[in-house]
């Protein structure tokens, strides 16, 4: 079945929606944890770390926690898959230099990037939301096996630009950020959470369910859903 909307804009969650999952908690966790405390000691005097650092002890309360417990301490919030911000920050950096360096490449579900270029060449925005920091997603979209798909994208979320993925509020802070109507706005996501907010602030939503994935079982209510992108069709307005 095929689903219809008329928008000028989609936003695109990542995990669960454009990629799987599991190749974020199975390769890309790992890599991470296995280079924090290099990240949080050679590159102490990177005004990003030093902010993702303090980020963490106001977070523990803990003002002068050192290196080794913050690393303790980011070690057990991937372990919960928490979205803590410094932790999604420091994240962004350990994977970007990887992708730089050709250790990893990132993932997308077969039926994804052929889409994402029709749309784009139909004229619709295409932007991203996700609670991974903007300078991983920079490094996901620019280091995909199909090569550099960071041109089709004219905006990236995270939950330090526009706010937590639950929240009402960032799905109105993206719409102003974008210039876009609400009603125009069309989000894909497999989180129920997510949906909701959207809604709640105006959006279109459709919930992506692919077989695997963590809430592929749960019942979402009233979203709309499709299994792949391409059983979505989406009308771009012509601009004036």
């Amino acid at each position: 079945m095929s689903l219809r909307f008329e928008a000028d804009a989609v936003v695109l969650d990542i995990e669960g929606t454009t990629s799987a999952t599991g190749f974020v908690v199975d390769v890309l966790y790992p890599y991470s944890r296995s280079r924090f405390a290099a990240v949080l000691t050679e590159r102490a005097d990177d005004p990003e770390v030093r902010r993702a650092v303090a980020g963490v002890r106001e977070l523990l309360g803990e003002p002068d926690a050192d290196t080794v417990r913050v690393e303790k301490v980011l070690g057990e919030w991937l372990d919960e898959d928490r979205k803590a911000t410094p932790l999604k920050t420091l994240q962004g950096i350990i994977w970007s230099d990887g992708f730089a360096r050709g250790e990893l490449v990132s993932h997308f579900y077969d039926d994804v990037v052929s889409e994402l270029r029709r749309w784009h060449g139909d004229g619709l925005r295409l932007h991203v939301y996700s609670s991974g920091s903007v300078s991983a997603q920079r490094a996901w979209f620019t280091s995909s096996p199909e090569g550099d798909l960071l041109p089709l994208v004219s905006g990236l979320y995270d939950t330090e630009n526009a706010g937590p993925k639950q929240e009402p509020q960032s799905y109105r802070r993206i719409a102003e950020a974008t210039g876009d109507v609400p009603g125009r706005l069309l989000f894909l996501s497999d989180r129920p959470g997510e949906l909701d907010a959207a809604l709640e602030a105006g959006w279109q939503a459709v919930r992506i369910r692919r077989p695997g994935e963590p809430y592929y079982e749960q019942d979402l209510g009233d979203h709309p859903e499709a299994g792949t992108f391409d059983e979505i069709t989406i009308s771009a307005r012509s601009n004036p």
